[in-house]
């Protein structure tokens, strides 16, 4: 499902001039803001117009209903993993690899910080088995599964991680891990750790799983 704001186009096959690409993007942050509000059983298409000054007909020039919306924000998000991955790529040799987890950890955090509504949905709705949304998560994991996949192996091949460990399976749950941490850091942080502990401790982790080094 392409997200590209440029190749939008209407329900109707028309493509988007300058104020319908507005009027779309308008739609889609009031949609967001209001899964943050309230959450997706109480989000309406009236509310998502109402908020934007408009009328429920514009909505449905762009969507087919509020579960479309949501929807494309779900694939905007797998396109804003891509700098996420990014930090993976790299040495992780000693101080630059505990570095990188760090960066790593922290970005990802930071992601689901920013689009935590849907991304919680996103999961919700996947787990319930919509294979739609399962797609958009799936696009998202797998990127960063692949990319720490790929360091877990070159280490693995090297003696440095034990050949017990298949790295596919250990990348994806590492990032099975970095997906709990963004969704429920702020809950953990309620008893005893530290806003840094929850960066550090999930990064030494990760660190230590794609490397098979300790930290000092």
């Amino acid at each position: 499902m392409g997200t590209d704001q440029d190749d939008a186009v209407a329900l109707d096959g028309r493509t988007l001039g300058r104020r319908g690409l507005e009027t779309r993007r308008r739609l889609l942050d009031a949609t967001e803001e209001l899964l943050r509000e309230n959450g997706l059983r109480d989000l309406r298409v009236v509310d998502i117009a109402r908020r934007v000054g408009s009328s429920p007909a514009t909505f449905y020039q762009y969507f087919k209903d509020a579960d479309e919306a949501v929807l494309v924000l779900a694939w905007e998000v797998a396109e804003a993993v891509g700098p996420v991955v990014e930090i993976i790529d790299g040495s992780w040799e000693a101080d630059e690899g505990l570095d990188r987890a760090r960066r790593l950890t922290t970005a990802y955090v930071e992601l689901w910080d920013a689009h935590h509504a849907v991304m919680r949905v996103r999961n919700l709705a996947a787990d319930e088995g919509d294979r739609r949304f399962r797609e958009a998560r799936l696009a998202s994991v797998q990127q960063l599964t692949e990319h720490l996949c790929d360091k877990i192996a070159a280490f693995r091949e090297a003696g440095r991680v034990s050949s017990r460990i298949d790295p596919y399976a250990a990348a994806a749950s590492l990032v099975a891990m970095l997906e709990r941490v963004g969704a429920y850091h702020w809950d953990v942080e309620r008893f005893g750790p530290s806003p840094e502990a929850m960066i550090d401790t999930p990064a030494l982790i990760v660190y230590q799983t794609v490397t098979g080094s300790q930290a000092a």
